[in-house]
């Protein structure tokens, strides 16, 4: 397989990471991953526990704080190879969003209490951005915060909040000057979601899941010492936040394993006695499907050159959002299509890990392919990256 940034060095740290996941990578998870069945918490920290072990939890930390210390190129070929292997994704909110927020904004304090237990896993945390009315257009947010004899009471409603009904903490952006220029009233702030006030209700989205909550704040104390930075300046840490991982956006190795996935339906179908790998239509589809792959590598190995050699950002992490949401949308559609109407069984029952029919994988394929409806959604919907990229790149 193709890698374009791959020198000497960096294929022997993608051989190495191989190594690791073939001696480490519980089968189970991976036939989890592989073929699109649910992961629970205990799932995620367990895979977490192992980077753990290895050192490996946090790709994207500085050594001082217990992280790799790897260069951009190493962190993205870290997550290419963990993708294509099936190995589960560390859940970003601890990991990959509010710890490097604390590295960059917050008090020596929050940084010795919360960097370990989000390493450890010990705190499973939650992004309270989206509210009713409030999604793409972030700053127009009503949740509020008023500061009282040393604490905040903070009332209002999040929405979308992925994994809440497991978090033990949330970051959350919060109003707290409502005279201020949007942006500029704005906090970011750390909530105990076993506080008093805090309610958690499921959210059953399209493929029949519940990954997702409302969660609605009332009267909820949180201590002065959670706010990060300064009072009114959390907009900044949801910008710091949001480009943090720019390039990780694209999930290039997601599309590898699926479009792996998917020749692999295509071998194995056989209609009117020929197998659909065989058939021209689907040669031509898989072709262009290839070529687009390899274009959305290629510009991401581009950027990370660009990056490292210290140009300026401006609308690469949209612009490889798009890219890498319109590729993946399109191969779970031609999934679910060479599957044909063995997808059509939507079965609950075929997420379960202890079922052993040989027609599981494409029971789930529904699911799945509903499920990553919603990826051209968050993050900034396809409408809004469009937008961001004819105003930066195109100067529109």
């Amino acid at each position: 397989m193709m890698h374009f940034e791959d020198n000497a060095e960096l294929a022997a740290f993608r051989e190495d990471v191989r190594t690791f996941l073939a001696e480490r990578l519980p089968q189970d998870l991976r036939r989890k991953v592989l073929e699109h069945k649910r992961l629970k918490k205990d799932d995620f920290l367990r895979w977490q526990a192992i980077l753990r072990d290895k050192g490996w939890a946090a790709p994207n930390w500085p050594a001082e704080y217990g992280g790799t210390g790897w260069s951009l190129a190493q962190r993205l070929a870290f997550d290419d190879e963990c993708a294509i292997a099936g190995a589960p994704e560390t859940v970003p909110f601890g990991l990959r969003m509010v710890a490097p927020v604390l590295m960059k904004y917050g008090s020596q304090e929050q940084k010795d209490h919360y960097l370990p237990r989000i390493l450890s896993g010990e705190d499973w945390w939650c992004q309270g951005y989206s509210e009713p009315g409030s999604g793409s257009d972030l700053a127009s947010l009503r949740t509020r915060a008023d500061l009282r004899d040393g604490e905040f009471i903070v009332h209002g409603q999040k929405t979308w909040t992925t994994y809440a009904q497991y978090a033990d903490m949330m970051f959350c952006l919060v109003r707290t000057d409502s005279e201020a220029k949007a942006q500029s009233g704005i906090s970011f702030m750390l909530i105990d979601m076993k506080s008093a006030g805090v309610t958690v209700r499921p959210i059953r989205t399209i493929d029949g899941d519940c990954e997702i909550n409302e969660v609605f704040l009332d009267g909820v104390r949180v201590p002065a010492a959670n706010l990060v930075g300064e009072v009114n300046k959390g907009w900044t840490c949801a910008k710091y936040l949001l480009s943090h991982e720019r390039f990780g956006a694209a999930r290039v190795g997601r599309c590898k394993r699926e479009l792996a996935f998917l020749k692999r339906i295509l071998r194995e179908r056989v209609v009117d006695g020929i197998a659909l790998a065989d058939q021209a239509d689907w040669k031509q589809i898989i072709a262009r499907l290839d070529m687009e792959l390899l274009a959305l590598e290629s510009s991401v190995q581009r950027l990370v050159r660009q990056a490292e050699s210290g140009a300026a950002n401006g609308a690469e992490a949209s612009v490889l959002k798009l890219m890498g949401t319109t590729l993946a949308q399109a191969i779970t559609e031609r999934q679910v299509e060479a599957a044909g109407p063995l997808s059509m069984e939507f079965s609950q029952c075929a997420f379960d890990l202890s079922r052993s029919d040989e027609q599981d994988w494409a029971q789930t394929l529904a699911g799945f392919y509903l499920n990553l409806r919603k990826i051209s959604i968050y993050g900034g919907s396809d409408e809004v990256q469009r937008n961001i990229i004819a105003k930066m790149a195109l100067g529109l």
